[in-house]
């Protein structure tokens, strides 16, 4: 029996909820095991009335609606420390068995306010966005299973499952279909360059996809950076530093797109030029020992030696714990 194309992206995308689902394991894709029986619940009474021993056990019954409201009263107000966390948890499994969406980020936003360093909330949080992720993965595949967002979606569960060919192809359906698609071309280039054992063809077909991209999205940042990574590695920095300079315009958040720019002027021994790129660099990637020490050495190209041996200094100090052929990298 052949199977549907609509059936295998829903298959893929399913392999990617799962796969969101275990990379931190689900705390609610089951009932709870092996916990004390909760206490029957006494006869109902006022929501305002209701204590936490009562609502615990609704929840623990799979009472959810009737306990929720209590639950979430609980969290929101002073009380004692162990009781809001333990309703919080409960009101979080609530939202989730119900498929409550508002309620369960209400909860997640109540106990990142009440609980912002607690390992164990924080534990939980993480099993709760991962949940969400993987359902809402789910009823796209359902939903929607021949839009453009789920065919992306199925092509980026082919790649974490490795199979790089059938996630191209993927792609290359898209672009077929919708030639003009923003981000197809870029994440088409990423995967090319992300294969295993990709030869110069692979690489000069990713370098065209990331000039097609530009050409459909001018405002990628992210394709202007990799064009400029790529020139880099090939030694060709007069051809990078238009690339890394766009890149840093387009996103000046973008530490790294600062770092490459910097790091090929200096290499250009435009050593003037490369301080300011270098400058932010290091205000941006404050721990990045590289940006420090090519920011030194234009300083002192350029007779700066006080600000020369301060970022001489940093670099010292970043590197000192690391192995001998880490710091001779930098």
């Amino acid at each position: 029996m052949r199977t549907s194309r609509t059936s295998t992206i829903g298959l893929n995308i399913g392999c990617l909820a799962a796969s969101i689902a275990l990379s931190a394991g689900s705390l609610f894709a089951q009932p709870p095991q092996n916990r004390p029986p909760a206490a029957s619940a006494p006869a109902n009474t006022g929501a305002s009335a209701m204590t936490a021993e009562r609502a615990l056990a609704l929840a623990e019954q799979g009472r959810c609606k009737e306990a929720l409201p209590t639950l979430r009263r609980i969290v929101a107000n002073p009380g004692p420390i162990e009781n809001r966390r333990t309703a919080g948890i409960a009101g979080l499994r609530c939202s989730m068995t119900i498929d409550s969406v508002d309620s369960t980020l209400d909860f997640v936003k109540l106990l990142e306010h009440q609980f912002p360093n607690d390992a164990d909330i924080l534990f939980v949080l993480v099993h709760t966005y991962s949940d969400l992720s993987a359902r809402t993965a789910q009823e796209l595949g359902r939903d929607a299973p021949n839009s453009v967002p789920a065919h992306k979606l199925n092509a980026e569960a082919l790649e974490m499952q490795g199979k790089w060919d059938e996630a191209q192809r993927e792609y290359e359906e898209i672009l077929a279909k919708s030639p003009n698609e923003p981000s197809i071309h870029y994440l088409l280039g990423r995967l090319l360059l992300s294969k295993p054992q990709g030869d110069a063809a692979a690489i000069q077909q990713a370098k065209e996809q990331f000039q097609k991209e530009l050409q459909i999205d001018p405002k990628n940042a992210g394709a202007e950076y990799i064009l400029g990574e790529m020139s880099r590695q090939a030694g060709q920095c007069d051809e990078a530093v238009p690339y890394f300079t766009q890149a840093a315009k387009l996103d000046p958040t973008f530490g790294d797109a600062f770092m490459g720019w910097g790091f090929c002027l200096v290499t250009l021994k435009k050593y003037e030029d490369a301080i300011a790129p270098l400058q932010m660099a290091t205000r941006l990637e404050e721990g990045n020992p590289s940006a420090h020490y090519n920011l030194a050495v234009a300083y002192s190209r350029t007779g700066k030696r006080d600000e020369a041996e301060k970022e001489f200094a940093i670099h010292r100090k970043l590197t000192a714990n690391r192995p001998p052929d880490e710091r001779s990298a930098q």
